[in-house]
């Protein structure tokens, strides 16, 4: 049986009662092209999910959306029935259409259907942590989430989510969900290159949830490319090592979910994120561009 792992970088954090690893797996490059449709090397794909469980993994990150439901339907080929304590997170809020877009679904119905299509494509009862997905794409938008995080607290209380989440939102959407009902955790875009977060990130932290960040490598200005590139020299490393070991040593409630399609690189990936990151270097990679 799967435990959470000492060994991963980073340690664990507590998502309500689940104890998961900082160091986590985000399935959405298993898909096809495009985040659309079955991988090309199918068993290749199982492979990667067992070995994340195999390192210790207890924290793996999916939505409905990928495939669709092609990601949580591996999940459950490759890794059902499910360790006590690996811990599968999805999110809602969006569906997929014939032109690989991602239209927004957040009506009451449309959520109630998206949970039970994971519930049945990940073989779960209970969903471990359910994520409200705001916005369009990568843009945040303003505005109340009173309606959807409602209708999935409406299905929390009936025993389908075990906690909930946010995702892609605004610190003033995470305030008005908290006056809702209890949140675990916050999944938005963050990385050296995009820092506007930063205050949210210490005020979750001090209420114990957790920031989990997704693009660790977007969106770099050519001097904090070449800032990466020195340090990660400096250090014999790669960039993306850096750049996980440097969210790791962030803030404690940062949990990491970075993807891949081959074994191997996860391997990588964890070895990588465990690098320990100087003063000087932090500076290096802190300073304004």
């Amino acid at each position: 049986m799967s435990k959470p792992s000492p060994s991963l970088p980073g340690g664990t954090w507590s998502l309500g009662d689940m104890t998961v690893t900082r160091f986590g797996y985000g399935a959405m490059q298993l898909t096809g092209p495009g985040v659309l449709g079955p991988p090309a090397d199918r068993d290749g794909a199982l492979a990667v999910l067992r070995e994340a469980v195999d390192l210790g993994i207890t924290n793996i990150d999916t939505a409905g959306a990928y495939g669709p439901l092609v990601t949580n339907e591996l999940i459950r080929e490759a890794l059902h029935p499910y360790p006590e304590s690996l811990h599968v997170i999805t999110k809602a809020g969006a569906t997929r259409d014939e032109h690989g877009g991602w239209p927004v679904a957040r009506q009451p119905d449309q959520l109630r259907e998206q949970i039970e299509s994971d519930r049945k494509s990940l073989g779960l009862d209970t969903l471990d942590l359910v994520q409200l997905r705001l916005g369009a794409g990568m843009d945040r938008e303003a505005g109340s989430l009173a309606e959807p995080f409602e209708t999935l607290v409406e299905l929390q209380q009936q025993g389908v989510i075990r906690h909930l989440g946010l995702s892609n939102v605004t610190p003033e959407q995470v305030t008005e969900a908290q006056s809702i009902a209890p949140i675990v955790s916050v999944q938005n875009l963050y990385n050296l290159a995009h820092r506007d977060d930063d205050e949210l990130i210490d005020r979750l932290a001090a209420e114990n949830i957790a920031y989990v960040p997704y693009s660790p490598l977007g969106g770099f200005s050519p001097l904090q490319s070449a800032a990466l590139s020195a340090v990660a020299a400096r250090r014999g490393s790669t960039r993306m090592s850096v750049a996980l070991a440097w969210l790791l040593q962030r803030s404690p409630n940062i949990l990491l979910i970075p993807g891949t399609s081959s074994a191997a690189h996860l391997r990588e990936n964890v070895i990588g994120a465990g690098i320990t990151l100087g003063a000087a270097d932090v500076a290096e990679l802190e300073a304004p561009s």
